[in-house]
């Protein structure tokens, strides 16, 4: 068991399990004394099993070609369980996460899932960012009724007879699609090829930025290859015989590196445009200047004018922080409030879902992004509507949160320089 200030993720077969052994009982007991009256709501039966606590799953990419954002979402992961213990946890409970590496191989991310799933008995698990991890899980979660807090864009997962237990927290591939082609058809694109990997949006991306296209009086068409490979000159060959002005790359960062040199060194100099999983710093850190150079990528945003924005990135002393790190974030807020809310007498999966919408798209409850202040107005019997620093967290029926923005970026110089959100 390793303690949270010490675990490392290098070890793919070690469970990196995360107990916040530096909430011991005195900073419990003033936690729970500060948030007022919270105690004399929580029912007799829970008191008496304080000393259990809650557990939460967190399945993250630590390791892998999606690792890029791993570190920073298990950091945000234990500020989130930090902030709600210290604010006296859950009726009396602490809670407690377990962050599981997928590995960024969705039959790892199975192995992690069944084991937090039938061995920790966890009432929620948040994280899952690639699609194709999500995917693979998903049934895992729902058919446990476990509620599964996704990263993932894939509209398919969604799609799923999840029966509510599954919640969205990033947007869709199709309005992540949908915002590229018009981004390239705003940069004056008349032809577009999608380059990218089999996943499970490929295909999705190519219909959606195509017709986009087609609509606007264009043309596109895209290719989708083989992963991990160490060329794609085949490929970016076949992409430039239709001469297109845009390439739109749909790969995660290793395929992204090398089909962007393999673009640079066929001399391609048409605009380059991607997505935050496979164009961001990690890529421009990776590659000489001239080959990334001018190489543009949407990036689901943060609510980064909010207070909650602002008060992680203070603890976890950063400028800025990526989305996702803040949806995971939300994600163990998220459970908590709910369970808080139930005050159910057994937390579990169907609790969580039956609530998360009662504590963060309540018309009339009063608006808070502090989980400690969402606690105390619970134990006061008074509604909340919880924003957190991903953004207001309001969900359709289908579980695909709604109002999201987006952060278009651009490397310059070996740089990712914002150039607008919207």
């Amino acid at each position: 068991m390793a303690d949270a200030s010490t675990v490392q993720p290098s070890n793919t077969k070690q469970n990196a399990r995360i107990i916040m052994r530096e909430f011991d009982r005195r900073r419990f007991l003033a936690g729970a004394a500060g948030a007022g009256s919270m105690a004399a709501f929580w029912p007799r039966a829970l008191l008496a099993q304080g000393t259990q606590p809650i557990k939460i799953g967190i399945l993250i990419p630590l390791t892998g070609s999606t690792s890029q954002f791993g570190a920073t979402m298990s950091a945000a992961a234990k500020i989130a369980v930090s902030n709600i213990n210290a604010a006296g946890g859950v009726a009396g409970r602490l809670v407690e996460v377990l962050i599981e590496d997928d590995q960024s191989n969705p039959e790892a991310a199975v192995r992690a899932v069944r084991k937090l799933i039938d061995v920790d008995k966890v009432v929620s698990i948040g994280g899952s960012y690639a699609s194709a991890v999500t995917s693979a899980i998903a049934p895992l979660c729902y058919e446990s009724k476990t509620v599964l807090f996704t990263s993932s864009g894939a509209d398919s997962i969604t799609k799923t007879p999840h029966n509510g237990y599954v919640f969205r927290t990033s947007p869709t591939v199709t309005l992540q699609g949908t915002r590229v082609g018009q981004y390239a058809l705003e940069l004056g694109a008349k032809k577009m090829f999608f380059l990218g990997p089999q996943t499970p949006f490929a295909q999705s991306y190519i219909d959606i930025i195509s017709k986009l296209f087609k609509d606007a009086g264009g043309f596109g068409q895209g290719l989708i290859y083989e992963d991990k490979r160490a060329s794609y000159r085949t490929e970016v060959d076949q992409a430039l015989r239709t001469n297109p002005d845009v390439v739109v790359l749909g790969g995660y960062v290793p395929d992204t590196s090398v089909v962007l040199k393999d673009l640079y060194r066929a001399g391609f100099g048409g605009k380059k445009i991607g997505y935050s999983f496979g164009v961001n710093q990690v890529l421009a850190d990776g590659l000489p200047h001239e080959v990334s150079e001018g190489t543009a990528s949407l990036v689901p945003s943060a609510s980064e004018d909010s207070t909650a924005y602002k008060t992680l990135i203070g603890k976890m002393g950063r400028s800025a922080l990526d989305s996702y790190s803040c949806q995971v974030y939300d994600h163990v807020v998220l459970t908590t409030l709910a369970l808080a809310q139930a005050a159910a007498a057994s937390p579990n999966g169907t609790v969580v879902r039956d609530a998360v919408r009662a504590i963060s798209q309540d018309p009339k409850g009063e608006k808070v992004s502090d989980v400690a202040q969402g606690l105390k107005l619970i134990a006061d019997k008074k509604p909340l509507n919880y924003d957190g620093p991903s953004g207001p967290l309001e969900f359709a029926a289908n579980g695909d949160v709604e109002g999201v923005f987006f952060r278009y970026e651009q490397v310059q110089k070996g740089k990712m320089a914002l150039l607008k959100v919207a």
